[in-house]
């Protein structure tokens, strides 16, 4: 066993060297191989199961509702989520750093030193993969799971806590396990912003187990599941989030977490706040390397079962039927034992809760998917009135280049994510041992996500078919209004497919390991017995466990099947009978599917001539749009550099502190404070210096384009497109219910909103950076359903918008020069003349010493 000491990095040393002497393996490497091992066996075993189901549903088939809106098959990848600058907390000096945020379309974090490290395709400073992170926008609440970690170990009142915020609009990314992450904006707007943007990148890789997998990702996680219960940890787990290597470390530490900090936790020394930092960094070091260990061992596994999957295939295919057979005499003699206590267990523990679990999750669910519906009816309305009043196929194509990230806009698919806040299952939680609601709220959103994206690439399709049969903005006009209708009627069955087969899921996953736990004590051990029924030459593919867990299953099914049968006779929620089959209106839709995906720039732009590769990324579409000055210091740098660079000549690179001059406090933050408050009054900074995230403006990289301006004297107001992510739109009509007749004429059009403009800043004007400017717009109007399908209603045509200023970007050739580690404190990466993109695979940072990709 390996001596115990306090520093981390001697820690890893310690750890590491004992795990290579000959037969005195650390208790940690010992307990990880041990639970690898373990869960190993499960997999097999499963994997085997999952083989077989995956060939029985190709024979058989399944008879489930065909969907009615088509499904993306190639991912949008030419496109950046968001970009923008924030502050960062470097723990190795201990200081606030300016950052470079981007967020590419596989939802990984990235961070560069500056927008011109990232446009010169430098390496990165800091690469996170945010699965099983929760994003805290609160001192308090870090502090609070800080303080529980290592039970305790409680820094005194009075005391300097373990972090301080220089501003107050803190986004902290927490994990039970591995690092954690510090960033500060300037206002309530951009921490909004962000935290949408940041939740949304924990949502999409929580989801890291691909569903495209029919045998690895079930065997996967039913032997997750199967290794939990042989420990006797029933009901659902919070950490089953990122990867398989992620799920299988986070499995590890749960068992390994809790030894050490008995082991470690009393022998550390120094202040409560010294203390709690060594313990994150010694929690940090053992997940870095339990990942290690984890990833080799799980991926040679993974390649055992590979190249025995053709053999066990062959043996499927050939003895089907006799494998059937086998499985259904080893279930009716299970079933002839267990059926009658579970059924007892059923009736008196579970019928009597399944109504009220199905309404609790019915109402925030349903109110969800309505928003999904309300917001696609509001941007494609929007986008009809402004092609309408603004110009015909050239703005179709720039808002339909919008439309197709719809799906992908974190601020802007909010409100549909929020309504899922609202479950609770209060009460029915302990009864069923649920720890938490956030495994159903997660699923739920990625539901909506996806019929939010199904539904604009359905109404993209539709429309390219009909552009070619168009003649002029009346027919535009019209015809998008018709093809919205369409896609609406179809996203509402879709919908109701999807949320049916979620209640049913999540019921399931909440009833069936309460009635595996009840029954355990009676059944479990008599299960051994039923082993000898199964053929040696079938063993591989029936398991007793898994037989008897289908059978508690079709205990509860039934009454979990009328449940939501009732619930939708009843039309709650808009949820449609399972004997109302939606008839095919569009025999040849899902052959458009198939089509070559479409690419609205490209097609219409007449630009034939592709776009050099780094011209192609510096250019990508930023689906959240947001100001970003390409010169010019920053106000994160202002106040950093009075603090940590003075006299620096070169206003971009940070420099050592003047030993002569002793900042107020560790970590720099009352000084920090003060050179914010005298940025925000405006002092010696030009206002188009100023960086104002959460803002709209014209960006000339990786954003949506966005124009503002406010009336000059003597002109009429001008109009643009509406704005992104900030909350300013135009008054729009309610989508129209589902059942509902929407009249649709030839001549019917509507006055486009007024977006809000803001005209560029007038040369040398100071402008504060906190200023907010407010302007009366007027509210579109609503369409009025009494309005005859033959009339005409006219358009007034605002005036052209303001040419957009462009913006030089840096040649490729200027020398860009790297900060030592002696200026910033942390190890900088060389530079590479060819990177390719950063993967969301793992947290790794230039300024440590372990770098473990995830």
């Amino acid at each position: 066993m390996c001596c115990f000491v306090f520093s981390p990095v001697d820690f890893v040393v310690c750890f590491r060297s004992s795990r290579g002497r000959a037969g005195h393996g650390s208790a940690s490497a010992e307990k990880t191989g041990k639970v690898l091992g373990e869960f190993c066996q499960c997999y097999k075993e499963q994997y085997g199961v999952a083989l077989f189901n995956s060939v029985r549903y190709e024979i058989e088939g399944n008879g489930g509702p065909q969907a009615q809106l088509l499904h993306r098959k190639v991912p949008l990848e030419d496109h950046v989520i968001y970009s923008g600058n924030l502050f960062q907390y470097i723990e190795e000096n201990k200081k606030w750093r300016n950052r470079f945020c981007v967020v590419p379309h596989n939802y990984g974090l990235v961070l560069y030193e500056n927008k011109l490290a990232y446009e010169r395709d430098l390496p990165p400073r800091l690469q996170v993969n945010s699965a099983g992170y929760k994003i805290l926008t609160s001192v308090d609440q870090y502090l609070e799971l800080v303080n529980s970690s290592l039970p305790g170990v409680t820094p005194k009142s009075g005391h300097s806590p373990i972090l301080k915020c220089p501003t107050d609009f803190p986004l902290i990314l927490w994990h039970p396990y591995s690092r954690h992450y510090y960033f500060c904006v300037m206002t309530g707007k951009e921490q909004e912003k962000w935290r949408a943007v940041f939740q949304d990148c924990v949502r999409h890789c929580n989801n890291g187990i691909s569903e495209d997998s029919k045998v690895e990702a079930p065997a996967f996680t039913d032997a997750v599941r199967m290794y939990r219960q042989a420990k006797e940890q029933y009901g659902t787990w919070d950490m089953l989030c990122g990867n398989e290597t992620q799920v299988l470390s986070n499995l590890v530490m749960e068992e390994l977490l809790p030894e050490l900090r008995t082991t470690i936790g009393p022998r550390l020394k120094g202040k409560a706040q010294e203390r709690q930092r060594t313990w994150i960094q010694i929690s940090d070091a053992v997940y870095r390397m339990v990942y290690e260990q984890t990833k080799a061992q799980y991926d040679a596994v993974m390649a055992k079962c590979e190249q025995e999957r053709p053999q066990m295939e062959s043996t499927i295919r050939t003895d089907m039927d006799q494998i059937i057979t086998s499985k259904e005499h080893l279930a009716s003699k299970i079933r002839a034992f267990v059926l009658p206590k579970a059924e007892i267990c059923v009736r008196n523990h579970v019928q009597p809760y399944i109504s009220s679990i199905l309404e609790a999750l019915m109402t925030p669910t349903s109110q969800g998917f309505a928003e999904v519906r309300e917001v696609f009816f509001k941007e494609v309305t929007d986008m009809n009135m402004n092609i309408v009043n603004e110009g015909g196929l050239e703005k179709l194509v720039e808002y339909m280049e919008k439309l197709s990230h719809l799906a992908f806009h974190p601020v802007k698919m909010q409100s549909c994510y929020e309504k899922m806040d609202q479950l609770k299952l209060e009460g029915l939680q302990q009864r069923f041992d649920v720890s938490s609601t956030s495994v159903f709220k997660q699923r739920a959103q990625i539901h909506m996500r996806q019929q939010m994206d199904d539904a604009v690439y359905t109404f993209e399709t539709l429309l390219h078919q009909e552009l070619g049969k168009l003649q002029g903005k009346d027919d535009l006009c019209k015809s998008i209004q018709r093809i919205l209708e369409r896609v609406l009627k179809k996203y509402d069955y879709d919908s109701s497919t999807v949320r049916k087969k979620f209640f049913r899921e999540a019921l399931l996953q909440i009833t069936i390991p309460f009635l595996l736990k009840k029954l355990a004590p009676t059944c479990k051990g008599e299960l051994a017995k039923f082993q000898e029924l199964i053929f040696e030459d079938f063993a591989s593919f029936i398991l007793v466990e898994n037989t008897y867990e289908e059978v508690v299953l079709q205990s509860v099914m039934k009454d979990i099947m009328q449940a939501v049968k009732e619930a939708a006779v009843q039309r709650k929620h808009n949820l449609y009978r399972d004997s109302m089959v939606m008839h095919n209106s569009d025999p040849n839709l899902h052959l458009l599917g198939e089509g070559i995906p479409i690419d609205w720039g490209e097609e219409y732009s007449g630009q034939p001539e592709a776009e050099p590769e780094a011209d192609k990324r510096r250019r990508a579409k930023q689906v959240v749009s947001v100001i970003q000055d390409d010169e010019g210091v920053l106000p994160y740098e202002v106040g950093a550099e009075s603090l940590l660079q003075p006299g620096s000549p070169e206003p971009r690179e940070p420099e050592e502190p003047d030993p002569g001059v002793l900042p107020s406090s560790s970590d720099g933050v009352e000084e920090i404070r003060r050179m914010l408050v005298k940025e925000s009054l405006g002092d010696g900074v030009k206002a188009e210096e100023r960086l104002t995230n959460g803002t709209n403006a014209t960006r000339e990289r990786g954003a949506t384009e966005e124009v503002v301006a406010v009336s000059v004297p003597g002109d009429g107001p001008r109009q643009g497109p509406a704005s992104e992510g900030n909350g300013v739109h135009g008054t729009t009509a309610a989508s129209p219910v589902p059942a509902a007749e929407v009249p649709s004429g030839p001549g019917v059009t509507c006055a486009a909103p007024a977006s809000p403009m803001l005209a560029s800043p007038v040369p040398g004007g100071d402008v504060p950076s906190g200023a907010s400017m407010h302007q009366a717009t007027p509210a579109s109007p609503k369409p009025r359903a009494d309005v005859p399908s033959e009339a005409k209603v006219p358009c007034a045509t605002p005036a052209s918008p303001a040419p957009r200023a462009e913006t030089l970007s840096p040649s490729a050739g200027t020398p860009c020069h790297q900060p030592s580690d002696k200026e910033t404190g942390e190890e900088v990466a060389p530079a590479c003349s060819e990177c390719s993109p950063p993967q969301p695979m793992g947290t790794t940072e230039s300024g440590e010493g372990v770098q473990t990709e995830f």
